[in-house]
């Protein structure tokens, strides 16, 4: 609680009705900044790992926020990130909790799985036969 946010006292329940709120299903309160699990840990990792072994990149940043968790990769340290892979809980149900966003705001993918949306971005050069 800081300075200024006043106290508000509220006043107690009689018999007849509950004396702690009652909340819905629908209201679920998430306390706490929004993270990467292990297993999408391990995922991202990995991939920055095989991105940096061929010199494509150089640096990450994971930011953890209220409503979002974000993996930032960097070519260089200094530099704007190249894509931001996002995680919004709240679209899960939707479009899917992760999405791949480009420096001019783009959205690359959005998805359900993270691996197929990493896809978007690990592609494997191919070799054509002519």
């Amino acid at each position: 609680m800081s300075d200024s946010e006043p106290i508000v006292f509220q006043r107690a329940e009689t018999a007849s009705g509950p004396s702690v709120p009652q909340r819905s299903n629908r209201s679920r309160v998430h306390h706490g900044p929004i993270s990467f699990d292990r297993r999408e840990l391990s995922q991202l990792l990995g991939m920055y790992g095989r991105k940096v072994a061929e010199g494509e990149w150089r640096d990450y940043a994971i930011d953890m926020l209220r409503e979002k968790a974000v993996f930032s990769v960097f070519r260089r340290a200094s530099e704007y990130p190249l894509y931001r892979i996002e995680k919004r809980p709240k679209l899960a149900r939707r479009q899917g909790a992760y999405c791949v966003i480009t420096p001019s705001g783009h959205i690359l993918k959005r998805g359900h799985d993270l691996k197929n949306v990493l896809r978007v971005i690990d592609k494997r050069l191919r070799l054509v036969q002519a």
